[in-house]
């Protein structure tokens, strides 16, 4: 109902309970301004006009009004007509400067952590991580609405900061809305000086200090948040956190070590609220994965290498994604201090000894040496042999190759199964015993095995 109309409801009310002289004497020169934390704003022509109502009519007028609203008003302001205009100047100057003061606050104080190297384009996306990476583009393209709260899990240096660093950017950009990433320390140490700040009596500026910080933003993002496990009050006041951005359909997302269901070092209600959204992990890079990665980095350095030295890297460098990059850093450096340009695997070999567990690749039955020679003997495709397909003359190759690779290298089968279009690890133990049983009873295939392995070693 609009001010105007509300009004006239009003004075009709009031027109009925009146005498007609009563009416146009005191209330026909009055006007309507509006409704101000629960009080009616009047104008009146003279100090008068305000007594007289005041003692005589205010009951009359509240009631009248109270008939049409839902929210009832319990007092009334009377403004003099002649101070009508510098009273309505002056909340204007007062609501611009309140306005100005949030606007450059948000402005200039609020920072949102975020790096704006890690986008959704310079991440690489390969079997290990395209789930991962898919629900988290979702994220970014509906934030608040989708998979809410977002819980990313895997071993360190595999993604997972990229990952939310690049949804950050993201909502930023196009949405622009107000983003916040924070690793769980900085979140404690903040708490840590709110609890120092309690000790004193004027602490009411670093109050609102955090809660301006974590709870007046759209997207909240947390890393690492395993490291605030025996932090109780700490977990206490991120729990406060939570509710309040949930509540209010805000963005929260939230990286660990491990699955949320792992996470014994954090409160139950906690762990159970990191359920409601979408839990993703992001596995160890397979080897077509990590030859994508050095590509990608190679591309950013002045340097070329051969596919060659590429997949000694790649086969023979850690299974995660920093070390890859760690290496090319070192590769880089230690050509340009030799002044050597033409880059050899037995340059690379010396180069990154101290990144590979072993020096010499002819002694290491990685997994995709396994796999070619398996290939090779059974007289199928490579790309065969990794690929989803499930025809009956790939199915004992491909068992035979998962078997040697747990025999022959120190890997597990969870990381068995991700070289093989991430199978599951239950898919490589039943190839695994499989073949054993088979072996024991069936000498064709003892001895296929027996050669292979001669071929490995």
């Amino acid at each position: 109902m609009n001010d105007k109309f509300l009004w006239q409801k009003v004075l009709n009310n009031i027109s009925t309970i009146v005498n007609p002289l009563s009416y146009r004497t005191w209330f026909e020169n009055i006007d309507f301004i509006d409704i101000k934390d629960n009080s009616v704003r009047l104008v009146v022509p003279v100090i008068l006009y305000k007594n007289h109502l005041e003692q005589n009519y205010k009951d009359i007028i509240l009631d009248s009004f109270n008939n049409f609203l839902t929210k009832p008003v319990n007092n009334i302001i009377y403004i003099l007509k002649e101070n009508l205009d510098d009273v309505l100047n002056l909340e204007s100057r007062e609501e611009q400067l309140t306005n100005n003061v949030h606007e450059d606050y948000d402005i200039i104080h609020h920072n949102s952590n975020l790096n704006k190297n890690y986008t959704f384009e310079s991440f690489v996306v390969g079997e290990s991580n395209k789930f991962a990476q898919a629900a988290a583009l979702a994220v970014a393209e509906n934030p608040g609405t989708m998979y809410n709260p977002l819980f990313i899990y895997g071993n360190s240096g595999l993604g997972k900061t990229h990952l939310m660093h690049a949804i950050g950017n993201y909502i930023e950009n196009k949405h622009k809305k107000k983003v916040l990433y924070v690793t769980s320390d900085d979140f404690m140490n903040d708490f840590t000086g709110l609890a120092r700040k309690n000790n004193n009596v004027n602490n009411l500026d670093y109050v609102e200090f955090f809660k301006n910080k974590y709870r007046n933003v759209d997207v909240l993002i947390i890393d690492d948040i395993q490291f605030l496990g025996g932090a109780e009050k700490t977990q206490q006041e991120f729990f406060h956190t939570f509710n309040n951005l949930y509540n209010d359909s805000k963005q929260i997302i939230v990286s660990s070590d491990r699955s949320p269901e792992d996470l014994k070092v954090l409160e139950d209600r906690l762990r159970t609220r990191f359920a409601w959204g979408l839990q993703v992990d992001i596995s160890p890079p397979d080897y077509d994965l990590k030859v994508a990665i050095i590509k990608k980095k190679l591309q950013r350095e002045d340097i070329v290498i051969s596919d060659e030295v590429i997949s000694y890297i790649a086969s023979n460098i850690g299974n995660d994604v920093r070390q890859l990059e760690g290496s090319i850093t070192r590769l880089v450096a230690y050509s340009a201090i030799m002044c050597v340009t033409d880059i050899t695997t037995n340059f690379a070999m010396e180069a990154l000894k101290d990144f590979t567990k072993k020096d010499t690749v002819t002694d290491q039955n990685n997994i995709r040496r396994i796999q070619k020679t398996v290939a090779n003997f059974y007289k199928i495709s490579f790309e065969d042999m990794k690929s989803k397909k499930r025809t009956p003359n790939l199915a004992i190759p491909r068992q035979v190759a998962m078997y040697l690779c747990r025999k022959l290298t120190d890997e597990s089968f969870e990381r068995i199964g991700i070289e093989f279009s991430g199978k599951n690890h239950a898919t490589v133990i039943h190839a695994c015993n499989k073949i054993e049983r088979e072996m024991k009873i069936n000498k064709d295939l003892n001895d296929a095995i027996n050669n292979i392995e001669k071929q490995l070693t």
